[in-house]
Order: C-alpha cells, then sequence, then structure tokens
C-alpha cells in the first residue's frame, strides 16, 4: 500500500505548526547534507577482506548461506538448487524487477506479488518461498538492507518462511553508515520502512534457548551476483 501521500500530509501539518512552508527547501536540503559531512562519525571497524568476502563470512555467522553466481540469469538455477538440496516447495513469489529472469526454464513457479494471507492460502500452505532484490548488503555485519516501495513489497522477505535475497555484489557496503549515505545519495528521503534483515528470525525469550523463525522467516539465503569490478 501506497502512503507517501499521507506521509506528506502529517510532514505539512508539522511544518505549519514551525511556521515553515509546506515543502523543504534547498537550502534546508543543504543545511542538512552539510551537518552530516561534517558530523563525527564513531570509530568504524576495518574491512581486511574483501566486501563480497567480508559479507559472507558475517552472513554465515549470522545462520543465513550464501552462493555466489556470475551473472543475474544464473540466479534461477542457484535458486533451484538450493530448494532442492532442502526438499523445499519450487513455487514462490518474487519482487517485480526479478520477474523477468528465466524461472520456468529451471522449473520453477515464481509469481511476482506479495505473499497471500488469506485462509485459503494458508490452507495451501500458503507463499513459503519469498525472493527478493537488496538495496544494500553490509559487509561488517553480514546484513541485508531493504527499502519499502510498491514493487519492493517488505513481505516478500518477511512472510515465508524462506527467504531469498538477490544481491549485486557492487551493492554491498562496508557498514551501516555507507549504507546509509547510499540511501540518501540514491533517494534522497527515507521509505516508509527500511528493513535490516540480520539472518533468519530468532528469539531466546524462552529459558534462552534460540529458536529460529519466531517472528519471520526460518531461513535467510543471499545469492551474491557478479564481483567487486562491475
Amino acid at each position: 500500500m501506497e502512503t507517501n501521500a499521507a506521509r506528506d500530509r502529517i510532514f505539512a501539518r508539522i511544518r505549519a505548526a514551525q511556521g515553515r512552508g509546506a515543502s523543504v527547501t534547498e537550502g534546508e536540503r543543504a543545511a542538512v547534507a552539510d551537518y552530516l559531512e561534517r558530523h563525527p562519525q564513531g570509530p568504524q571497524p576495518a574491512i581486511t577482506a574483501g566486501l563480497a568476502e567480508a559479507f559472507t563470512v558475517q552472513a554465515q555467522k549470522m545462520a543465513s548461506t550464501v552462493d555466489r553466481v556470475a551473472m543475474l540469469s544464473d540466479v534461477p538455477a542457484a535458486v533451484a538448487r538450493y530448494l532442492d538440496g532442502l526438499q523445499l516447495s519450487r513455487r514462490a513469489v518474487a519482487w517485480t524487477a526479478l520477474g523477468d529472469l528465466p524461472w520456468a526454464a529451471q522449473g520453477l513457479s515464481v509469481e511476482c506479488r506479495p505473499p497471500l494471507r488469506d485462509a485459503q492460502a494458508d490452507h495451501d500452505h500458503g507463499d513459503l518461498v519469498g525472493i527478493t532484490g537488496c538495496f544494500a548488503a553490509i559487509a561488517e555485519t553480514g546484513s541485508l538492507m531493504l527499502l519499502s516501495g510498491p514493487d519492493t513489497y517488505a513481505s516478500a522477505a518477511l512472510l515465508p518462511e524462506t527467504h531469498i535475497a538477490v544481491v549485486p555484489v557492487p551493492r554491498i557496503v562496508a557498514n551501516l553508515e555507507a549504507a546509509f549515505a547510499r540511501m540518501r545519495a540514491e533517494h534522497g528521503q527515507l521509505p516508509r520502512a527500511t528493513n535490516i534483515i540480520s539472518g533468519p528470525s530468532r528469539t531466546g525469550d524462552i529459558e534462552q534457548t534460540i529458536v529460529l523463525g519466531a517472528h519471520g522467516p526460518y531461513r535467510v539465503h543471499v545469492v551474491l551476483v557478479g564481483d567487486e569490478g562491475g
């Protein structure tokens, strides 16, 4: 659901109460950019290996699994291998941007839509596999940053039991600070929701025993595409 109009109306009322105009001026944007540029950042651990290698190591520590392919067209075969290896359903939902990949050639049934959440979907085992892209991957923590939008619905990553993220290697950044800097540079403002995913959902609420899949996917599988040169 698109909520930008409602958000803009709320911000306009706040700005009016502050005696400002309804729209943000270029001067205000420049002042924010200047502040962020001058604001000191805390210490950041050095990434001694390549970003892709560092991300892979940290993602695996968070119980994600990682595969790597040369080209985007190789992704369906990698997804099929992963699903077959765990005897999981070859049916999935995916983001619209991934719809043109050769899924059917690998025997996969992939629909570009959010997961169904009605009673009939639950009766038919629902949408158990969700395939998404990724705005940025964070090498320091092995986390994925997803930005919500009409075609980048967070539900595809949060509702299915298995989340598969397709991550171009050039989208890997060193740390969270770099991820937010890229967001500001490419989008100019925060989306409705920003999700930082660090491995499968888990909880240790009961007797401090870690249980996976508590509030989201049991599994997170990352398919890295390409190399750091492009």
